[in-house]
């Protein structure tokens, strides 16, 4: 940190000339590692702080947490309009987004809307125990993602899975997601 700033206004610098990478049609923010062990307090009330300042330049604000509960039980979505919980395909999977779903319940978020996407189900089909698991959660899906060859080849090269062809399976249950949402 330089001589006469404070770490508050450090970290604001850093984020916005720094962490942010302006695209076209996007910009995106890529959260670093925390600050070690012990409390998370400061990363998240600066990442708090920024996304409310930020989001009033965007249409769209999306966060893409990683999986578990902590960023939702730390607070760090002040509110959010549409919560996406995506789990793979197992039984575990859906039973956390579960869990999830019921802490913002319970911290009051109150997202306009709360949706399920499954990914990675073989074939693009869910079987009868994770249909039964999704209802016993109270869960809205709104789509399934199928296991898929070229995204695996894609990712383990390096490539953008942005750049699979229109037809691909993925490319085609993503947009159909996107058209149910009002993308």
């Amino acid at each position: 940190i330089p001589v006469g700033m404070s770490k508050q206004d450090y970290a604001s610098w850093r984020f916005t000339n720094e962490a942010v990478v302006e695209e076209d049609d996007y910009d995106l923010l890529v959260m670093g590692r925390g600050q070690g062990t012990g409390c998370y307090c400061f990363v998240n009330d600066l990442l708090r702080a920024q996304i409310m300042k930020q989001a009033q330049n965007y249409r769209y604000v999306v966060v893409d947490n990683e999986a578990g509960l902590e960023h939702i039980s730390r607070g760090t979505l002040p509110r959010m309009d549409t919560l996406l919980l995506v789990s793979d395909c197992s039984r575990r999977g859906i039973q956390a987004v579960g869990r999830v779903s019921k802490m913002v319940q319970e911290m009051k978020l109150n997202p306009k809307a709360v949706k399920l996407i499954v990914n990675r189900a073989p074939g693009g089909v869910l079987n009868d125990g994770i249909k039964e698991e999704i209802a016993k959660q109270e869960l809205d899906l709104i789509g399934v993602i199928p296991q898929d060859e070229t995204i695996y080849q894609y990712d383990s090269d390096g490539k953008p899975t942005s750049k699979v062809d229109e037809d691909n399976p993925v490319r085609v249950a993503v947009n159909e997601i996107m058209k149910k949402l009002g993308f």
